[in-house]
Order: structure tokens, then sequence, then C-alpha cells
């Protein structure tokens, strides 16, 4: 009998829901900047975020730099927000709650 492999959950920054890993963004601390990483394998401390405006709109600079284990800054925070907002617009990856249920 062939073992089924396990999917990954990830917790969302924004929302607090747990999703499938592959449903979410990665945002990874590289030396002194957040930034996107497309492919989930970038080196550095990671947190994932759901691709809707919503989660996007509820990043803070306490859940985000808890999670990053760093201190996070208020222009890098709305830096990261605008970059994220035009990212999910570019990917057409934005869903509404009907099309991603919560685990």
């Amino acid at each position: 009998m062939v073992a089924k492999r396990k999917i990954p959950i990830r917790t969302c920054v924004g929302c607090r829901e747990r999703k499938e890993k592959k449903t979410l963004i990665r945002l990874v601390k590289k030396e002194e900047e957040i930034e996107i990483d497309p492919t989930g394998k970038k080196a550095g401390r990671g947190v994932y975020l759901c691709p809707r405006q919503e989660c996007i709109n509820k990043l803070n600079l306490k859940n985000l730099s808890q999670a990053l284990r760093v201190e996070v800054k208020e222009e890098e925070l709305k830096r990261l927000k605008e970059v994220l907002g035009n990212y999910v617009k570019s990917q057409g990856k934005e869903v509404n709650d009907a099309q991603n249920k919560s685990l």
C-alpha cells in the first residue's frame, strides 16, 4: 500500500486561518528587507499570507514583527502592503472566501 503524502498546512499572518501552503503567499525576511517568495524556497524566516486584500489590510507591525522575529518599521510595512496588493492583482491570485475555505 502506498502512503499518502501529507499536505503542508500554514497559518495566514493576516486572518490567522490555517490553509494549504500552496494557496498562500510566502513572505521572507532577507537581510534587511521583506520580500515575496513566489517559489517558497528562498532562505530566511518566512511567513504566509492569504492572497486576499482583506488579509493584506490586516497585516500590522506587531503580528508581522512577531512572526518574522525582527522589528518591522512602519515605512517597510506600508511598502510591503503596496507591493503585495500589486502582486496579487498581477498574478490574478485574489480569491474570495467562497472559493478558499479554511481547513
